[in-house]
Formats: structure tokens, C-alpha cells, sequence
């Protein structure tokens, strides 16, 4: 099983990805985009990454928004995985 990161090990490595925020034991970032489409196009990206990792976002879609979220469900919280794959999707157009 990962290991949880501790609260100090959290801010650290969110204070290197300044798209992403804490919310409780999870970490969220939201894109917007120009429409529908172009939304689904950026979901689609997500799937290799994430199969890769065998780690998979919570996503929510909402037209033209993505809301992806990151959790280690079976460890509790939040683990190198879940800021590995962040930095992944960080680097997604």
C-alpha cells in the first residue's frame, strides 16, 4: 500500500503545481475550455497517463469544464501517486 504524505509533505508538493488545490484528502484543479468538444479531447488525453500509472482521476464534465480529482482511495488520502500523475496532467494542453 503507498504511503500517506503528512500535511507538511502536501503543501510541498502542491506549492509546485499552482493549478492544483487541497480539498480535504483530495486534490482538485479545474480547466475550462472553449466548448464541449475540446473538453472531451482533453478527457481523452487523460487515459493512457492514467492506465500507465494503473491510477485513475475522478473526473467531473460539465459542458466546457473538467474537474479532475485525486485521491489514493485505498490508502486514505493522498500518496506520491496522486502528485506524480497531477504533474502529468499538468503538463496536458
Amino acid at each position: 500500500m503507498a504511503t500517506l504524505f503528512s500535511d507538511r509533505d502536501i503543501q510541498s508538493k502542491l506549492s509546485q503545481l499552482p493549478d492544483w488545490s487541497l480539498n480535504g484528502k483530495t486534490i482538485t484543479c479545474t480547466r475550462t475550455f472553449k466548448d464541449f468538444v475540446t473538453a472531451i479531447d482533453f478527457v481523452n488525453q487523460l487515459v493512457e497517463p492514467a492506465e500507465a500509472a494503473g491510477h485513475h482521476p475522478d473526473l467531473e464534465i460539465s459542458y466546457n469544464r473538467v474537474v479532475i480529482t485525486l485521491s489514493t482511495h485505498d490508502a486514505g488520502g493522498l500518496t506520491e501517486k496522486d502528485f506524480a500523475l497531477a504533474h502529468t496532467i499538468a503538463a496536458l494542453g
